[in-house]
């Protein structure tokens, strides 16, 4: 993030060393054991929530109940019950709730947008979106008692795409089937998508193999394809040719080959508030809630095939 826009003041763990050496790494003011002194701290302005997905709800109301505006990573919750009653804990408070579905606010899926607005490809009509790789390391995506899921990790870069191409209306058929651990937890899933008017999509992630990274949207005129990684795309290929949009580069070591991208959902909440904006045009309460009806649909089929 920018110095210019952004000032991190504090960061917060269960683990206070954990949460001690991120401050000295980064240089910041302070570190606090829990949660609730974060959201006691006057300085703070915006809290970023990325705990265990089963802890996003209990976490982000906390912080919203301590006057907090809200970043909170993806799913905003595991299902759309606690989703709808976060929105709307956040609207009534009159603070800031987003969604960190990071995805949306790279420049890529920008120009997308603004190829479908000018009619590049005609009526879309497909999307078709892929997203797989290896993660036996991480306990969260495996173990049921942290939230594991492939649906909840990836599935909603999948759905986000989708809905955003074919939305705002939801779907009227999911069909999906997926592969499962011995525990129960769901590592490979595919299905398909139906939209009013015979539009289709079709998608598949997996956290056990690599699969191709890909999503390309098919219309009536042509094709976007998006490079790949389909969640991080550094640029697309349209009809009219191809467009680099690489992100920027960082002197620190990442996680993650695309991380410096995440910077891209801070500036839209910087944005937002300095329009005194109480939730994102580009990520609104009601696609956060439609995603998760969506994710709460494919689960309850695929635990019907267990």
């Amino acid at each position: 993030m920018s110095p210019d826009t952004h000032k991190i003041v504090a960061v917060a763990g269960k683990n206070y060393e954990n949460a001690k050496r991120f401050k000295d790494l980064h240089a910041i003011g302070k570190a606090y054991s829990t949660y609730e002194e974060l959201a006691s701290d006057p300085n703070v302005d915006v809290a970023y929530v990325g705990v265990l997905n089963p802890d996003h709800y209990a976490t982000a109301r906390m912080l919203l109940e301590g006057g907090k505006h809200v970043l909170c990573e993806k799913p905003l919750t595991t299902c759309r019950r606690d989703t709808e009653a976060l929105c709307g804990m956040a609207r009534e408070k009159g603070l800031f709730l987003m969604e960190a579905l990071w995805t949306r606010f790279v420049p890529a899926y920008r120009r997308m947008l603004e190829e479908l607005e000018q009619g590049a490809i005609g009526d879309p009509r497909y999307v078709h979106v892929t997203l797989g790789l290896p993660m036996h390391g991480l306990q969260r995506v495996f173990c049921k008692d942290l939230g594991g899921s492939v649906v909840l990790t990836m599935g909603t870069y999948c759905a986000q795409l989708v809905l955003q191409v074919l939305g705002p209306e939801p779907p009227v058929r999911i069909a999906a089937s997926g592969d499962f651990t011995s525990e129960g937890v769901d590592t490979v899933v595919a299905g398909t998508m139906e939209f009013t008017g015979g539009r289709l999509a079709t998608f598949a992630m997996s956290s056990v193999f690599h699969m191709p990274s890909k999503a390309e949207i098919v219309g009536t005129k042509g094709i976007i394809t998006m490079y790949p990684p389909s969640a991080s795309p550094p640029g697309l290929e349209a009809p009219s040719g191809r467009v680099d949009l690489p992100f920027p580069l960082v002197s620190m070591p990442l996680n993650y080959e695309f991380s410096s991208g995440l910077r891209y959902e801070a500036d839209e909440v910087k944005s937002c508030l300095t329009r005194g904006l109480k939730e994102s045009p580009l990520m609104p309460h009601k696609d956060s809630v439609l995603i998760a009806s969506m994710m709460d649909e494919i689960l309850l089929q695929l635990r019907r095939g267990l």
